[in-house]
């Protein structure tokens, strides 16, 4: 039954106002999250490199063979399956290179040079120590003598 003055939905002033509401939240909201993005990144990216690491270590156990970890300048890193263990890539190994700013354009690593990590059959690896950096922070990733790799 509808009776005079007995309507529904909102009015046009209701709606002017919710909506102007939600701007505010928006203004307030965005730049704090705008502030944000580089701790996501940073985060991200060393979340990559630590499972590239895993991956590489994995690929060593299960393949009975050396998997080797190049990095070849301050975002760009390469994975080699060293199937005769000699520590090159040689032809027929299977080799990826991984460029973190691809995704993540503001962080760098910094590994100390001239060290690689090898991850042996057995799942052992070299002690090693990469540093991830942009505007927010560091993220330490640390390569254990067992083989552990994990983000301090």
């Amino acid at each position: 039954m509808n009776l005079p003055g007995n309507h529904r939905g909102f009015t046009l002033t209701e709606l002017m106002i919710v909506v102007a509401l939600m701007a505010i939240l928006a203004a307030i909201a965005v730049p704090n999250i705008i502030a944000q993005m580089p701790k996501y990144r940073l985060n991200g990216a060393a979340r990559q490199v630590l499972g590239d690491l895993m991956a590489a270590r994995m690929q060593a156990v299960s393949q009975n063979n050396e998997a080797k970890v190049f990095f070849l300048d301050n975002h760009r890193y390469m994975i080699l399956d060293d199937d005769d263990n000699d520590g090159t890539a040689d032809t027929g190994e299977a080799t990826q290179t991984k460029d973190i700013q691809a995704d993540y354009y503001d962080v760098t690593f910094s590994p100390i040079p001239g060290t690689n990590p090898v991850f042996q059959p057995r799942g052992t690896a070299s002690n090693m120590t990469i540093i991830l950096a942009n505007s927010s922070g560091t993220k330490t990733i640390t390569i254990s003598i067992a083989g552990r790799v994990k983000i301090n």
